[in-house]
């Protein structure tokens, strides 16, 4: 089970959206495109993989579909995710 979360998690922009996301709110996709800098099939494509590891779900509104992190997730998957998001941020300062 962790493989494939790993493998999610390696990807730049998967995290990116994953760091985004770890703020506890839902974010639609053409937020995270927005921010991220992705087209909306790429974006698309990254969730889709998230969503199948189980890291986030989505719901639908109306013609959005809006993600936030499992809230169901293993302690241990949620351990190993909060230390990815939090050392991808002190990357992120660290380059700017």
């Amino acid at each position: 089970m962790i493989l494939p979360i790993l493998s999610a998690l390696a990807e730049p922009t998967r995290l990116n959206a994953l760091r985004i996301l770890s703020d506890g709110e839902e974010h639609c996709v053409c937020e995270l495109m927005a921010v991220i800098g992705a087209t909306q099939s790429r974006m698309s494509r990254h969730m889709q993989v998230l969503k199948q590891t189980g890291l986030v779900i989505d719901r639908r509104d109306a013609q959005w579909v809006r993600y936030r992190l499992n809230p169901e997730l293993p302690k241990d998957i949620a351990a190993v995710l909060d230390a990815v998001v939090r050392a991808a941020r002190t990357e992120e300062r660290k380059a700017a």
